[in-house]
């Protein structure tokens, strides 16, 4: 008999974390997988439009009425399954934000805790979160991002598709979701700012701030309002999920609090911080992961430093690099 394993996802960058592991399983025989929104079922084929033309997408009510070996998220989401099963959690991202480093309540009722790094598992453990010795705990890094050193990404390529030339230093504008964000603060002045200098732009929104609720995105339809700033050849607004294409594209990295500026310490290149105390706050980031960030980056809180920063990123790539290969997030 087949395993069955249910994938539960609030947004399309869940689903990105698990990705690899589904098209590394995908022709496996003896495994099936169904895919749901149990959240938001009215957007389960906007979540999982990358997970293949057969992907079985099903509703929350038929799903707690199956029986799966396994239901696996990215995220503390926990629907209701009337078969009881292997609960597997895979985190998503690596910013150390929303109590993913410091959990205030047990994550003992998880049969399986897939963590990508040794510094959120001991952060869990300090936490009560989970015990040390617990037999849930598997340190399995982040397949999303094996793609970043495996050689399987080009530059020219991933820049061809956005139409954008190789020939200019390209900078990635990869702010995070949240009403305080830079994207919020300043984000279009900082876009027609950075058009004023030789090099691509690539604008990458979080899956959050192309949600229309206030809480996420502010209430603001950020793709249509950036759309008029775009210059054409010289700035686009990445279109996938997977931001991972982007950062290998990227010469220097602009955010302000995204787990992508940890991810892109894989490749030794330029991050300019844009620093938002009020944003830090309300996402309850982990001071281990403030403290990090501030050493690997330069910091900038307005427009002008950020492209003054810019500017000095690209001429000078290696400015901080022994900095970013001490601190970046080492293999489990």
């Amino acid at each position: 008999m087949n395993r069955r394993i249910l994938v539960d996802a609030r947004t399309p960058v869940h689903y990105t974390m698990f990705a690899p592991v589904h098209t590394a399983m995908a022709s496996d025989p003896r495994v099936d997988f169904s895919f749901v929104a149990s959240e938001e079922p009215r957007r389960a084929a906007e979540i999982f439009r990358h997970a293949g033309a057969n992907a079985r997408v099903i509703g929350p009510r038929r799903a707690a009425f199956e029986q799966f070996d396994g239901y696996l998220t990215a995220d503390f989401m926990w629907t209701p399954l009337l078969f009881r099963t292997c609960r597997i959690q895979m985190f998503h991202g690596v910013g150390g934000k929303y109590g993913f480093d410091a959990p205030t309540e047990s994550m003992r009722a998880w049969n399986r805790l897939f963590f990508v790094n040794r510094r959120r598992l001991t952060n869990c453990i300090a936490a009560g979160a989970i015990d040390a010795d617990s037999a849930a705990i598997r340190l399995i890094g982040m397949p999303k991002v094996d793609c970043l050193v495996d050689g399987s990404l080009e530059r020219p390529l991933v820049l061809g598709s956005l139409g954008l030339t190789p020939d200019r230093p390209t900078v990635l504008y990869a702010p995070t979701w949240s009403p305080a964000s830079s994207l919020n603060r300043f984000g279009i002045a900082l876009v027609r700012r950075l058009g004023a200098l030789p090099v691509n732009i690539i604008v990458k929104l979080h899956d959050r701030s192309c949600d229309p609720r206030r809480q996420y995105s502010g209430g603001i339809d950020w793709p249509s309002a950036l759309a008029p700033h775009l210059q054409a050849g010289r700035c686009v607004l990445a279109a996938s999920p997977d931001i991972c294409p982007y950062l290998v594209a990227a010469d220097a990295l602009i955010t302000d609090h995204s787990s992508s500026a940890f991810e892109y310490l894989l490749l030794d290149r330029p991050i300019v911080r844009i620093h938002v105390p009020e944003l830090l706050g309300l996402a309850r980031v982990h001071p281990d992961y403030v403290q990090l960030l501030a050493e690997v980056s330069e910091s900038t809180v307005g427009i002008e430093d950020t492209a003054a920063a810019v500017e000095r990123a690209v001429s000078d790539p290696a400015r901080r690099s022994p900095t970013r290969r001490h601190n970046r997030v080492p293999p489990p």
